[in-house]
Protein backbone atom coordinates (compact mmCIF):
# COMPACT_ATOMS: atom_id res chain seq x y z
CA UNK A 1 0.00 0.00 0.00
CA UNK A 2 1.09 3.34 -1.12
CA UNK A 3 1.85 5.45 2.11
CA UNK A 4 3.83 8.60 0.59
CA UNK A 5 1.77 11.26 -1.34
CA UNK A 6 3.22 11.08 -4.95
CA UNK A 7 2.69 7.11 -4.83
CA UNK A 8 -0.87 7.93 -3.71
CA UNK A 9 -1.07 10.00 -6.74
CA UNK A 10 0.33 7.42 -9.44
CA UNK A 11 -1.72 4.29 -7.58
CA UNK A 12 -4.89 6.45 -8.09
CA UNK A 13 -4.12 7.71 -11.80
CA UNK A 14 -3.41 3.93 -12.95
CA UNK A 15 -7.10 3.30 -13.13
CA UNK A 16 -9.00 4.96 -16.28
CA UNK A 17 -12.16 5.26 -14.28
CA UNK A 18 -10.52 7.59 -11.82
CA UNK A 19 -8.22 9.31 -14.49
CA UNK A 20 -11.73 10.09 -16.58
CA UNK A 21 -13.83 10.76 -12.96
CA UNK A 22 -10.37 13.36 -12.87
CA UNK A 23 -11.11 14.83 -16.46
CA UNK A 24 -14.75 15.40 -15.57
CA UNK A 25 -14.25 16.91 -12.77
CA UNK A 26 -12.01 19.48 -14.11
CA UNK A 27 -15.17 20.93 -16.20
CA UNK A 28 -16.57 21.74 -13.15
CA UNK A 29 -18.18 19.80 -9.43
CA UNK A 30 -20.07 16.86 -9.73
CA UNK A 31 -22.19 14.66 -7.31
CA UNK A 32 -21.79 10.82 -7.11
CA UNK A 33 -24.72 10.45 -8.78
CA UNK A 34 -23.48 12.22 -12.21
CA UNK A 35 -19.90 11.16 -11.90
CA UNK A 36 -21.67 7.85 -11.98
CA UNK A 37 -24.07 8.53 -15.06
CA UNK A 38 -21.74 6.98 -17.88
CA UNK A 39 -20.55 4.26 -16.58
CA UNK A 40 -22.11 0.69 -15.83
CA UNK A 41 -21.27 0.22 -12.70
CA UNK A 42 -23.08 0.61 -9.13
CA UNK A 43 -22.89 3.68 -7.43
CA UNK A 44 -20.99 1.89 -4.56
CA UNK A 45 -18.00 1.10 -6.89
CA UNK A 46 -17.88 5.35 -8.08
CA UNK A 47 -17.59 5.79 -4.05
CA UNK A 48 -14.86 3.47 -3.89
CA UNK A 49 -13.01 5.49 -7.29
CA UNK A 50 -14.06 8.38 -4.83
CA UNK A 51 -12.44 7.76 -1.62
CA UNK A 52 -9.20 6.58 -3.74
CA UNK A 53 -9.14 9.76 -5.17
CA UNK A 54 -9.76 12.06 -1.90
CA UNK A 55 -7.21 9.58 0.01
CA UNK A 56 -4.77 10.73 -3.24
CA UNK A 57 -5.29 14.18 -2.19
CA UNK A 58 -6.75 14.71 -5.83
CA UNK A 59 -10.30 15.60 -5.09
CA UNK A 60 -12.06 17.04 -2.15
CA UNK A 61 -15.66 16.10 -1.53
CA UNK A 62 -18.16 18.78 0.27
CA UNK A 63 -21.62 17.78 1.94
CA UNK A 64 -24.18 19.97 1.15
CA UNK A 65 -27.56 18.82 2.87
CA UNK A 66 -28.41 15.31 1.22
CA UNK A 67 -25.82 15.68 -1.80
CA UNK A 68 -21.81 15.39 -1.81
CA UNK A 69 -20.47 17.24 -4.17
CA UNK A 70 -16.68 16.43 -5.30
CA UNK A 71 -14.27 18.60 -6.25
CA UNK A 72 -11.01 18.54 -8.12
CA UNK A 73 -7.95 19.43 -6.40
CA UNK A 74 -4.80 20.49 -8.55
CA UNK A 75 -2.11 20.62 -6.24
CA UNK A 76 -1.12 16.69 -6.29
CA UNK A 77 -1.25 16.47 -10.05
CA UNK A 78 1.12 19.41 -10.31
CA UNK A 79 3.53 17.72 -7.86
CA UNK A 80 3.25 14.84 -9.97
CA UNK A 81 3.92 16.66 -13.19
CA UNK A 82 7.14 18.49 -11.51
CA UNK A 83 8.33 14.93 -10.80
CA UNK A 84 7.91 13.69 -14.27
CA UNK A 85 9.37 16.70 -15.68
CA UNK A 86 11.97 16.58 -13.73
CA UNK A 87 12.74 12.70 -14.82
CA UNK A 88 12.36 14.20 -18.12
CA UNK A 89 15.13 16.47 -17.97
CA UNK A 90 17.43 14.30 -16.91
CA UNK A 91 16.85 11.74 -20.02
CA UNK A 92 16.64 15.03 -22.13
CA UNK A 93 20.19 15.51 -21.15
CA UNK A 94 21.37 11.91 -21.23
CA UNK A 95 20.26 11.34 -25.10
CA UNK A 96 21.88 14.50 -25.36
CA UNK A 97 25.08 13.34 -24.27
CA UNK A 98 24.85 10.09 -26.17
CA UNK A 99 23.99 12.24 -29.72
CA UNK A 100 27.04 13.83 -28.89
CA UNK A 101 29.36 10.65 -28.42
CA UNK A 102 27.27 9.05 -31.00
CA UNK A 103 28.40 11.77 -33.84
CA UNK A 104 31.98 11.78 -32.53
CA UNK A 105 32.56 8.00 -32.74
CA UNK A 106 30.72 8.79 -36.69
CA UNK A 107 33.60 11.42 -37.36
CA UNK A 108 36.27 9.28 -36.14
CA UNK A 109 34.59 6.68 -38.26
CA UNK A 110 34.18 8.99 -41.24
CA UNK A 111 37.99 10.10 -41.25
CA UNK A 112 40.53 8.61 -43.99
CA UNK A 113 43.36 6.95 -42.02
CA UNK A 114 46.80 7.98 -42.21
CA UNK A 115 47.58 4.11 -43.69
CA UNK A 116 45.31 3.85 -46.56
CA UNK A 117 47.20 7.47 -47.55
CA UNK A 118 50.21 6.39 -47.58
CA UNK A 119 49.95 2.91 -49.05
CA UNK A 120 48.71 4.95 -51.81
CA UNK A 121 51.26 7.10 -52.34
CA UNK A 122 53.83 4.15 -52.42
CA UNK A 123 51.54 1.90 -55.08
CA UNK A 124 52.79 4.99 -57.34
Amino acid sequence: MATDQLSKVFSALADPTRRDILARLGQGDATVSELADPYPISLPAISRHLKVLETAGLISRDKRAQWRTNTLQAAPLKEATTWMEHLSHLWDDRFARLDTHLAAMKALQDRPTTDSTEEEQHDD
